[in-house]
């Protein structure tokens, strides 16, 4: 079966036509197939209009339903189902979606759409459904489309064949960058951020005049980006330079905020502006996170007192607080402060995924416009070329008034017979009484207009056989005899009103001949020199500049640059107010700290069937680990313990200790100090306190077990001995300099067992004998221990007499 598999050409025996081919082959060419389309057709923007398809088409199906910037607005809905049905077969949910972006002024920094209604907002609201909301184009969006209806670019059959779409629309502008995009395919991804268009076309007219400008050059002209949610760019301006000459870098974005002055030496921060794509709502809970749970010690309070614009307080714990220290902290712990990835994978000439650089894009934008142009100015030229003709055939008509009113009172056929008249020579001119002395001459036809009296030149050539000044000819397009009159021209003529036979029409006719020969001879120039290209192209961005600029509403420049102020790393305990408290912790796990150092013997409240564990003497500016029988340490700060007002929280919700693993040992960090720690199976060795100490919520695995085999012993070092006692109630001693000091591992055999395992272990000062608790209570000493002492991984002797029957220590 696998030859038959490996064979392309063979025929199925399931059924006639059917071709085998390898998974591989047929696999990898539908997955290609897919990811062009994706590429192409749905993620990708495309340099010239900086649109993909959707949004391409929404703007298209908006301008055929005539949703004018000045008009009326329509049903989302309507707008949306248009789309889907002519050219754009998916889901109306998404169409929605990229229309409502399009109107999102937090989103984009020139809307393409006028929405009315729920849009969403900067909170993360999400837009009003279709049916409720309301929108038509932008003069923004006009502008992208202006030209289309003058053979500027392409079109191409929509989904079905029906209708017809644009490949790509002409912008007046570079749209790419100037609303930015973002978008994820299939192996590569784009996003870039928004500009502002009037630096973007500054930095056009200098590729214009300086076409081999450098990179760097252009950020004279476009210092960075512009969002439309504003903020401050911190980026140090050498790594904006480097993102934008190859395409992919990113920008740290900080908000704006200021001081206000409150009195009394108080205050408070007031921020204006968060960063882009950041949802205001969000960022309050996680600064209301940072509050509860004691992250920054010295935030207060945060409130939001938003309305069309933003404006949320931040208020200090005390007023000695620096305010670039709050800010600087809370920098680094919410999204007061985001980084902007730049990915400028775009689509060049609509086919080709690059990642390109700034320059490349604009000068793919100026590419593209002067195709336009050209293009534009071809059909601007037929236009004339066909008004021309029309014009000749009007003024052979006044020239011959009365013979063509004959022929269409008298002829059966009257277009043939105006088509196959000769006109070469005017039958009859109607002689009119001058009322001025003022003389008009038309060098085109030869005639000469006296007041209003019409001379005819017979030396002159027939009216669409003249030259003007420039020697420039009339195109010959006319299907007649050699001197009829075309079919365009006898069609016009039968088409003419009555009206238009007023007094003053053969002045008119002239004049605007003569104004569209000048016109077509400027066409004819601007076709033939680039340079003239250019200069029109310069000309057209300066009115784009003017029409969206600074006097266009949000035209000025939103996103300031700045330098990241250098503020002094403040760690979070010179932060906390230094305040005894009694950290308790009681034998299910709930934690609370008591304010001021109570008594062990006071009577404490707890849960029905919890009781105390551990009560510890601390400070608020303490570390606390926790040591789990899992084997890892877990570090809390001992000013972010709930309050002992109530029965405090589980610990287990602050650090991810296990639900199968037992908290071994709770207690205050000392630097320096250095820790016994031993498993259940007699394995131990000496770690340094500092090098347990946990960054996050983990925990740091410092003790290797597995199986049955669990954590156990975590005791100081005090001494230079060590006692060991196994379940077995044998006691060995040794000496602490047997035991390895280590960051991690499974340790070393500190007693041998035949059978149990390790019950407790102590380390104490030989000299001083060691000590233990009675069953009575009583402190006992055994000063000498020789029948005890061993080397480590032995396996000890009976303990002592009174030794407690519970195996411990302590």
């Amino acid at each position: 079966m696998s030859d038959v598999v490996d064979d392309p050409n063979m025929k199925s025996p399931d059924g006639p036509g059917e071709v085998l081919e390898p998974l591989r082959r047929a696999i990898g060419e539908r997955y290609l197939t897919y990811a062009l389309s994706t590429i192409m057709h749905r993620a990708l923007p495309d340099a010239r209009d900086g649109l993909k398809p959707v949004h391409r088409r929404i703007l298209y199906a908006m301008r055929e339903l005539r949703l004018s910037s000045t008009g009326g607005f329509r049903k989302s809905a309507k707008i949306s189902g248009d789309v889907m049905g002519n050219y754009h077969p998916h889901g109306d949910a998404a169409i929605y979606d990229a229309m409502a972006r399009l109107a999102q002024d937090f989103n984009v920094r020139y809307p393409l759409v006028d929405g009315q209604g729920n849009f969403g907002n900067i909170d993360g609201d999400n837009p009003a459904a279709s049916r409720y909301t309301e929108a038509r184009l932008t003069i923004v969006a006009e502008a992208m489309l202006d030209g289309l209806n003058e053979d500027a670019v392409d079109f191409r059959d929509n989904y079905d064949g029906t209708l017809t779409e644009p490949v790509v629309l002409p912008a007046e502008f570079p749209n790419l960058l100037a609303n930015g995009s973002s978008g994820i395919a299939v192996g590569m991804a784009t996003n870039i951020p928004p500009h502002n268009i009037a630096e973007l076309i500054d930095a056009c007219l200098h590729l214009i005049k300086t076409p081999d400008a450098r990179d760097d050059t252009l950020l004279q002209y476009v210092p960075g980006p512009d969002f439309p949610t504003g903020g401050v760019i911190v980026e140090p301006a050498e790594n904006i330079a480097q993102a934008y000459r190859t395409g992919r870098g990113s920008f740290r974005l900080r908000c704006k905020w200021e001081v206000e002055d409150l009195g009394r030496g108080t205050w408070q921060i007031v921020v204006t502006e968060i960063p882009y794509q950041v949802q205001k709502s969000k960022l309050i809970e996680k600064l209301a996170e940072l509050i509860q749970t004691k992250k920054i010690p010295i935030l207060g309070d945060i409130r939001d007192e938003s309305a069309d614009d933003v404006r949320v307080i931040i208020e200090p714990k005390s007023k000695n607080v620096d305010p670039e220290v709050l800010m600087s902290t809370l920098y680094r712990n919410s999204e007061l402060e985001v980084r902007f990835s730049l990915n400028m994978n775009v689509l060049i000439d609509g086919l080709t995924p690059k990642v390109c650089s700034m320059k490349e894009v604009l000068r793919a934008f100026l590419d593209h416009r002067q195709d336009v142009l050209i293009r534009r100015s071809r059909h601007r030229l037929g236009k004339i070329d066909h008004r021309l003709e029309v014009l000749a055939g009007f003024i052979t008509a006044f020239l011959n008034l009365d013979r063509v009113i004959d022929i269409i009172r008298y002829d059966n056929d009257p277009k043939a017979a105006l088509m196959f008249e000769d006109w070469s020579t005017p039958h009859q001119a109607t002689i009119r009484r001058a009322t001025s002395e003022a003389d008009y001459v038309s060098p085109l036809l030869g005639v000469t207009v006296a007041g209003l009296r019409l001379v005819i030149d017979e030396d002159a050539p027939a009216p669409w056989q003249g030259a003007d000044e420039s020697s420039r000819t009339v195109p010959q397009r006319y299907e007649g005899r050699e001197n009829g009159l075309s079919d365009v021209q006898a069609e016009a003529i039968l088409n003419m009103r009555l009206r238009s036979l007023r007094r003053l029409e053969e002045l008119e006719l002239l004049r605007e001949q003569s104004e569209l020969m000048a016109e077509r001879a400027n066409l004819e120039d601007l076709l033939d020199d680039p340079r003239l290209q250019w200069a029109k192209i310069a000309e057209q961005l300066k009115e784009t500049k003017k029409k969206f600029g600074k006097d266009y509403p949000g035209g000025a420049r939103r996103t300031l640059l700045a330098e990241a102020a250098e503020v002094e790393e403040v760690p979070l305990e010179a932060m906390i107010e230094r305040e005894p408290i009694t950290v308790i912790c009681s034998q299910m796990g709930w934690i609370r700290a008591m304010t001021g150092h109570i008594d062990a013997e006071r009577e404490l409240k707890f849960r029905d069937g919890d009781g105390p564990r551990f009560l510890i003497h601390a400070e608020t500016t303490d570390k606390l680990l926790v040591f789990g029988s899992n084997g890892r340490f877990y570090t809390i700060s001992a000013a972010n313990l709930p309050g002992g007002r109530g029965l405090g929280e589980p610990l287990r919700l602050m650090v991810d200790l296990p639900n199968d693993a037992e908290i071994i040992d709770l207690f205050v960090h000392v630097p320096g100090r250095r820790l016994l720690v031993a498993s259940s199976a007699g394995d131990g060795f000496i770690v340094p306190e500092t090098d347990v100490l946990a960054q996050t919520r983990a925990g740091k695995q410092v003790l290797n077990v597995g199986g049955d085999v669990r954590a156990r012993i975590c005791k100081p070092v005090n001494g230079d001995a060590v006692a060991v006692v196994g379940d077995n109630r044998k006691v060995l001693v040794f000496m602490a300099d047997e035991l390895p000091e280590m960051g991690r591992g499974k340790g070393v055999r500190l007693q041998k067992y035949k059978d149990g395992g390790m019950s407790d272990a102590t380390t104490f000062t030989l000299a001083e004998g060691l000590s233990w608790r009675d069953p009575a209570g009583r402190t006992r000493t055994e000063s000498d221990l020789a029948e005890w002492m061993g080397k480590r991984a032995a396996s000890g002797r009976m303990a002592p007499r009174g030794f407690p029957r519970d195996n411990r220590f302590t």
